[in-house]
């Protein structure tokens, strides 16, 4: 395929054409959307007086003199319900005979000689291969009736039309699901979730089920779809099918919506049973599959109420495509016709996507001898000037040669070879001095790619400790002035240390529920995962406002725990720019012991018989009975409460290229009025200042010494 070839992927059902037409743009590495054209049958094909073939070459030709396809690549669907899709788990295999085994399994999955049929196979995902043997490969094997396949081809064939791939359509919404909804690329590893979607083609005649976690699939078809509906109508309200269809289609502007919903009750209920049975069967045969939500597609999926029908019967979040993520260009996007038929467009679109080779699903059912004829076709001009050429200059060689045979001789040439022969030794002897420099220069940049290889990573422990360090509430203002430690906003950091885990998951499962209960809803419907750090920080503070609610450990939590949680925080006397809190890979962070406080004795002006500390107040034991009320001397003390705490968070060390900026600004620094008086709670809504110059360790796993001039343990 050239590298900007467009691709048309067109989907012929029982209603009309779809097709959409994409193309490849390299600048924005996206498909791009060109064209599209939808071209409705004059009357449904499964209805008693249509003739399907003539409908179908009247769409066709239709398409053709509305659209070149000259130059372009064509994909044709298949419906799902006259395919066959199995997927089988293979045994352990050598790599070479897994083409073997899977032909012995299409013997015994297919209820058709393979002569009969078209079929094809791919391995979607979950086995590993380790000497060169495959284990645990789940395979999916397609198959279809030669004579439906090439009964689909034949009006394209007629039409002079050759078509690149033939897939069945579930594998086209599977393109879409993983593409244009999970976000799955070829060019990215991508981890299979446990959660898996249901996409629900709803057609004229029949649903496609199709569920993935995008890399494993199950398909099932459902003898249910907007015909029966329609002929519900026809019969209980006696109508025509054209009037019952308008009236389907049109059911809340009708005069007496109540009595079309009652009409179409029995349906509904049927198509719940069914779908129903369908889940219930996938989910016994794959017990540790989490349904998370259903997505609607097919233009009956818009017919009045189903959407809500489904979603309170299922029990499972119901939706619609309104919007296609993984293509650009709005003249084909915003146009009416194609924004009232997107659901329509869901096959084609995924058949342009195979085609253009931006998913991962590469079979196809095109007949091997179409395929193979074709691509002779395609070589033979250039098999036919490559011969033409060489029989040129075949004659031309023979005969300049024949002319001057007879002037041809041995001394003439003498010095011409030898120069000849000098010159290729210089071009040996300067090749291999490019050579041996061209190794040099090699191993340069290679030491030279080890030496900065840990630029992107030596400044993160110190981002990650200037953060801390940021986070830490601080008194303000006036606030510096105070002399007394449980008037004064501050938490004292006795140790942060760090450890190294494989799994951060199993640290958050391992946490109390208790301690759990404490995570924001987003926190806890996403828990950290992977390798990463845990950063425990053990420290104390003395603070006690008038407003006790505020004080002990809520003191940590409105500041502190609070402000971790930020992706971006800065104090109010910082200089610099905003410090990235969670953008540098910081999340979940939990008190995980917070101990009853305890009464220490607290020397304001220096302990007794023992100079004053030039780091601040001293602390002691409170003795037993002591009140401190008893001690009017120099060495007066005072019983304060002290709140001890040990919070942890998880780290996952990103260098700044990977990280991923928040689109809502962050979050300015609280606001805390200047000088206002000790004790005074703080304004609902803000946190309490940090405090500037807490210490931070210089490698992970030390812990952090007090900080000079903050209150010490006894």
């Amino acid at each position: 395929m050239a590298e900007h070839q467009a691709v048309w992927g067109i989907d012929i059902g029982q209603a009309g054409l779809k097709a959409i037409r994409l193309k490849y743009a390299e600048a924005a590495n996206q498909a791009l959307a060109v064209a599209f054209d939808y071209i409705p049958h004059a009357k449904i094909l499964s209805q008693p007086d249509a003739v399907p073939k003539e409908l179908i070459k009247q769409a066709l030709e239709t398409f053709l003199e509305r659209n070149d396809v000259a130059g372009d690549l064509i994909s044709i669907s298949l419906p799902g319900h006259s395919a066959l899709a199995r997927f089988i788990q293979l045994p352990p295999v050598e790599t070479s005979k897994v083409g073997d085994v899977v032909t012995y399994e299409a013997r015994q999955q297919i209820p058709f000689a393979l002569e009969d049929v078209i079929w094809d196979y791919q391995t979607l995902g979950g086995g590993i291969e380790e000497s060169g043997f495959m284990l645990g490969a789940e395979v999916g094997l397609f198959a279809m009736k030669k004579e439906q396949v090439y009964e689909a081809l034949r009006p394209f064939v007629e039409a002079k039309v050759e078509v690149e791939t033939v897939q069945i359509a579930p594998l086209g919404l599977y393109n879409v699901l993983c593409y244009d909804q999970m976000g799955v690329r070829l060019n990215e590893d991508f981890i299979a979730p446990d959660e898996y979607s249901i996409m629900l083609d709803m057609g004229t005649d029949n649903t496609t089920l199709m569920v993935t976690n995008g890399e494993k699939i199950w398909i099932r078809n459902v003898p249910l779809g907007g015909n029966h509906f329609t002929r519900a109508l026809t019969k209980e309200m006696k109508l025509t099918f054209a009037k019952a269809e308008h009236l389907k289609c049109n059911a809340t502007k009708s005069p007496d919506p109540r009595a079309v919903f009652q009409a179409l009750r029995p349906v509904f209920n049927d198509y719940v049973s069914e779908i129903q049975r369908s889940i219930g069967y996938f989910s016994s045969v794959n017990r540790e599959a989490k349904i998370t939500k259903v997505i609607g597609v097919g233009n009956g999926f818009k017919l009045a109420g189903l959407q809500k029908f489904l979603q309170q019967n299922l029990q499972y979040e119901v939706e619609r495509i309104e919007t296609f993520n993984g293509v650009i260009g709005d003249t084909v996007l915003n146009a009416p016709v194609f924004q009232e038929n997107i659901m329509a467009f869901v096959v084609p679109y995924g058949l342009a996507l195979q085609t253009l080779k931006l998913t991962k699903i590469h079979t196809t059912l095109l007949p091997p001898e179409i395929a193979f004829n074709r691509k002779i076709r395609r070589k033979k001009p250039w098999a036919v000037t490559a011969c033409a050429t060489l029989l040129l200059g075949l004659a031309g060689s023979t005969a300049g040669f024949a002319s001057r045979f007879d002037s041809v001789s041995d001394h003439r040439w003498n010095e011409q070879t030898s120069a000849v022969e000098t010159f290729k030794g210089d071009v040996t002897k300067k090749s291999t001095e490019y050579d041996g420099k061209l190794g040099e220069f090699k191993g340069l940049v290679e030491k030279g790619s080890v030496l900065v290889s840990y630029l992107d990573e030596r400044e993160l422990w110190g981002e990650m400790y200037q953060a801390v360090n940021e986070c830490l509430p601080r008194p303000e203002g006036n606030e510096k002035d105070i002399t007394d430690i449980t008037q004064k906003r501050q938490i004292t950091i006795r140790s942060l240390k760090t450890r190294r885990v494989k799994e951060l998951g199993d640290w958050f499962k391992e946490l109390p529920q208790q301690r759990k209960d404490s995570f924001t809803k987003e926190e806890a419907e996403k828990p950290p995962k992977g390798p990463g750090y845990i950063v425990t920080i053990d420290g104390e503070h003395f603070y006690k406002p008038a407003n006790l609610e505020q004080g002990d450990i809520h003191f940590v939590a409105e500041t502190l725990l609070k402000n971790l949680r930020k992706p971006y925080f800065r104090q109010r006397e910082t200089i610099g720019e905003e410090v990235p809190v969670s953008v540098l890979g910081i999340s979940h962070p939990v008190i995980t012991r917070d101990p009853p406080m305890e009464v220490v004795r607290w020397y304001p002006k220096g302990p007794p018989r023992q100079k004053t500390s030039r780091t601040g107040p001293m602390l002691g034991p409170l003795p037993t009975g002591a009140t401190g009320a008893s001690q009017p001397r120099v060495d007066e003390w005072k019983a304060i409460e002290r709140t001890r705490f040990t919070l942890e968070f998880a780290w996952v060390p990103t260098i700044p290229k990977n990280r991923k900026v928040p689109e809502t600004p962050a979050v300015e620094a609280p606001v805390v009025p200047t000088g206002s008086p000790p004790g005074n709670p703080v304004s609902p809504g803000t946190n309490p200042s940090p405090v500037p110059g807490t210490p931070i360790p210089t490698a992970p796993g030390t812990p952090a010494p007090a900080t000079p001039g903050a209150v010490t343990t006894p």
